[in-house]
């Protein structure tokens, strides 16, 4: 099998790492290998940017098992800033992805980056209800580009590890899966919620693009946050700021993306 020397970075938006590649064939073992933590670089994923074949650069998404989600709220934030720092002359581009174009606004401070992404519409679908643990769970479902369901029920951090994957693989094709509480309103400078997230091919991780997105979208639908003002959620890497749009539902995510460092890698 041939090898290939490949040039990475490793990029990281609130925790949530990735590999960045550019115009290299991935293949799902790939992928596994290159995200492993102790015989790998370690990441929670790859992006595979393709400068080549569009008028635009695209973003391939692989997951650290090597399934490919449809789209990153995260690694596109990612993508944008090391687009910028690799010399791209305008700070808004477009990207596009497996969920379709998204528009990103690049703002740069030295080395820090903070990117403001066009997410597209949330849709709001039928509720999930999962009977497990002995109890019946209803999670609101909710589609950003890849699929989420979000709860405001209160769990205990040992149901969420048990619960999160029972959660994750109940649909055939999986789905991500948010714990929320609301903080109150005094507590808070408008609306602020705190997530917990379980992804599909992933587990735990310490933030979500796409699931904070979804979780903005279902408090606003429920009541818990007002549309049209930037609702803050609170992730265990950091905080991103969703808008949702009154009517329409088009989501807006605001939030950093720091490249930690960079490499070559043998590729199988």
């Amino acid at each position: 099998m041939k090898e290939t020397v490949v040039r990475f970075e490793k990029w990281e938006g609130l925790g949530n790492d990735f590999i960045l590649v550019e115009a290299v064939p991935m293949t799902a073992e790939a992928a596994r290998r290159l995200c492993d933590r102790r015989f790998g670089i370690g990441a929670d994923g790859v992006l595979v940017i393709d400068r080549e074949r569009r008028e635009r650069p695209t973003m391939h998404v692989w997951n650290a098992d090597g399934s490919r989600p449809e789209m990153c709220g995260n690694g596109i934030r990612c993508v944008a800033a090391y687009l910028v720092s690799r010399g791209t002359p305008q700070k808004a581009l477009t990207i596009a992805t497996d969920a379709g174009d998204k528009r990103c606004e690049v703002t740069r401070a030295g080395d820090r980056f903070d990117v403001l992404v066009g997410m597209g519409r949330a849709r709001l679908g039928e509720p999930l209800v999962v009977t497990a643990l002995g109890a019946e769970h209803r999670f609101a479902t909710v589609d950003v580009g890849n699929p989420h369901a979000v709860t405001f029920d209160p769990y205990a951090e040992d149901t969420i590890d048990e619960l999160g994957p029972i959660v994750a693989t109940t649909p055939a094709e999986g789905i991500n899966v948010e714990f929320c509480r609301a903080r109150p309103t005094e507590q808070a400078e408008g609306a602020c919620i705190d997530v917990t997230v379980w992804e599909r091919g992933v587990g735990r991780t310490l933030a979500c693009g796409t699931g904070a997105c979804a979780v903005a979208a279902a408090a606003c639908a429920q009541g818990r946050a007002p549309y049209g003002a930037p609702v803050r959620v609170v992730l265990p890497g950091g905080s991103l700021r969703i808008t949702v749009a009154p009517g329409s539902l088009e989501l807006l995510m605001q939030g950093p993306a720091r490249r930690a460092f960079s490499g070559e890698v043998v590729i199988a």
